[in-house]
């Protein structure tokens, strides 16, 4: 059974990701972190007050843009720009997945790959892919004549959690079970550093949902994912 100070983590996982395993990469003060723009737009406020968007809108350049998850609505001060607002499944997989069958097509990615990465991440939309996104580590391929047909890697890191992250396939080469291996794949190389994998995916995509339950992830609950600028 899960702690409440494992939950409470998971409920905030970014903030406690820069406070832990990613503290390395934590720019910002004790009101408001984030990571360095090149790496991602991930952020995080400690508590939804004005102080906090405050202490976030100093780490911001005027029109840059910052995602962070919520286990309650977004309260956002007025003048703050509200981009987008959405809520996710948080998923979990408490016990290690069934090797793929496909293991065998798996290749890891390194930083000579960031270009083609980021093309296969421009053209299916999982998220922000940057140029230092790479440094979350973790990220696997399956190729088709050297062409990089799918990847997917990790991402937010916290003390016995890291989220796998970055599942994108091209659409051509989609319903061949390429997302499922490379999840299952990257979510034992998570177990093997003897922390639990973790994901999130936006309510009403359910073949994605499909798939990350047949590598053996549940639903541990819903968080708010919200897209915000600060005041011109």
């Amino acid at each position: 059974m899960m702690s409440k100070e494992d939950q409470e983590a998971l409920n905030h996982p970014i903030w406690y990701a820069l406070h832990t395993n990613h503290a390395h990469f934590a720019q910002g003060s004790d009101l408001a972190k984030r990571y360095p723009a090149d790496v991602s737009p991930l952020a995080a406020v400690k508590d939804q007050t004005p102080q906090a968007y405050s202490a976030l809108g100093e780490l911001l350049a005027p029109d840059e843009f910052a995602i962070f998850f919520l286990d309650a609505p977004p309260n956002v001060p007025k003048g703050w720009r509200l981009l987008k607002h959405f809520q996710m499944h948080h998923m979990i997989c408490r016990d290690l997945p069934s090797p793929s069958k496909l293991e065998s097509l798996i290749q890891p990615l390194h930083t000579d790959d960031v270009s083609h990465m980021q093309k296969i991440a421009e053209a299916t939309e999982p998220g922000p892919f940057r140029t230092r996104t790479i440094e979350f580590g973790g990220y696997r391929a399956i190729r088709d004549a050297g062409h990089l047909a799918a990847m997917t890697g990790q991402r937010i890191s916290l003390t016995g959690y890291t989220e796998v992250s970055a599942v994108c396939t091209y659409p051509e080469y989609r319903g061949r079970g390429y997302a499922q291996a490379l999840v299952a794949t990257v979510a034992r190389g998570i177990f093997d550093h003897g922390e639990t994998p973790i994901l999130g995916v936006t309510i009403g995509n359910d073949a994605a949902v499909s798939t990350y339950e047949k590598v053996g992830f549940t639903i541990r609950r819903n968080l708010h994912v919200v897209v915000v600028k600060k005041p011109l």
